[in-house]
């Protein structure tokens, strides 16, 4: 049986990783008894933290909205600050940060005062951003993240859901299991079960409004073929999406490539260097991708209209170079 220091701070862990656990649960994870597991929340409720009882079927221990965060003590400004740029974070395009930034405010808002709250949100709505080269489509952080604990706690979700004109079903509100959030090049996509159409389903997540968790929870279902990002990428692939497929050989490490894009691409080694297959709806994203590299690589398979369009970009900046020398 662990210390109980050590055994203190796992409880605050697993509290931190799921939204509500069962006593007998805890006393499991933890190794020790359903005693101790009431005495170690009562030493974390002197700490500060706020740890709720819930009583009768499908009850147990939560942190609550509403207290304080030690051993990490800031003011309210300090809050307000670190949850604007969090929110910032999630809803923009570098998506190895977005994904980051999810879970951390996940966590964040979890606990967060109303008041607190309140001015973030204030915060959010008045601010101005410039619109760059590489601004992504807009997703709404409060969607992110109710999906992102959603996801986290099996809990059903429903939202409404306006799919691509090109789609044949309409908009209105959608039920399902949600899974997994999976990034592909500047999008974010929640996997799901639709419990309607009694199916796997890929969402966009920027038109995904008015999302909101139910109260049922249910066992995670297994999705063909047990990789949820696979799933995705195969699903757009199939046309489910507006994404266009490149393949690209790119002249350098297959492990490079992995660490730098593989979360956005499908990375194969190759007798050259690494293999990449991208699904992409903007050749901005392509220049990206490939230009975060730093080496050498070539098209195998491009679309007629996006290497049109990279000709035409990659003209007018050799023009520009030219000229800055002269």
């Amino acid at each position: 049986m662990a210390d109980t220091t050590t055994r203190t701070l796992k409880l605050l862990a697993l509290l931190q990783a799921h939204r509500m656990w069962a006593a007998a649960d805890l006393a499991v994870r933890l190794d020790t008894t359903e005693r101790t597991v009431r005495r170690d929340v009562e030493r974390l409720r002197e700490l500060g933290y706020p740890v709720e009882s819930v009583r009768g079927t499908g009850g147990g221990y939560q942190l609550a909205p509403g207290g304080s965060l030690p051993p990490l003590v800031v003011d309210e400004e300090e809050a307000v600050a670190i949850v604007a740029a969090l929110r910032t974070a999630a809803s923009g395009s570098a998506a190895g940060l977005a994904e980051a930034s999810i879970r951390a405010l996940a966590k964040v808002t979890q606990v967060l005062p109303p008041k607190l709250r309140r001015r973030a949100d204030a915060l959010r709505a008045m601010s101005v951003t410039i619109d760059g080269v590489e601004n992504a489509p807009t997703v709404d952080a409060e969607a992110l993240t109710t999906a992102a604990l959603a996801c986290r706690d099996a809990t059903e979700l429903s939202f409404h859901y306006a799919p691509a004109a090109r789609a044949k079903s309409s908009p209105g509100r959608r039920r399902v299991e949600p899974l997994r959030l999976v990034p592909v090049g500047r999008r974010w996509y929640l996997l799901a079960y639709d419990l309607d159409r009694q199916d796997w389903r890929t969402f966009r997540l920027d038109r995904l409004h008015e999302a909101r968790p139910e109260r049922r929870h249910f066992a995670p279902r297994r999705v063909p073929g047990d990789d949820p990002a696979a799933y995705v990428r195969n699903s757009l692939r199939a046309g489910r999406g507006e994404q266009h497929t490149v393949t690209v050989l790119a002249h350098t490490g297959p492990d490079l490539v992995r660490a730098r894009i593989g979360r956005h691409a499908d990375v194969e080694d190759h007798p050259d260097g690494a293999l990449i297959t991208l699904q992409v709806d903007d050749t901005r994203w392509i220049a990206v991708a490939m230009g975060g590299l730093d080496a050498d690589y070539e098209f195998l398979d491009i679309p007629p209209e996006m290497l049109h369009e990279l000709r035409g970009r990659n003209a007018r900046e050799s023009r520009a170079l030219y000229l800055a020398g002269r």
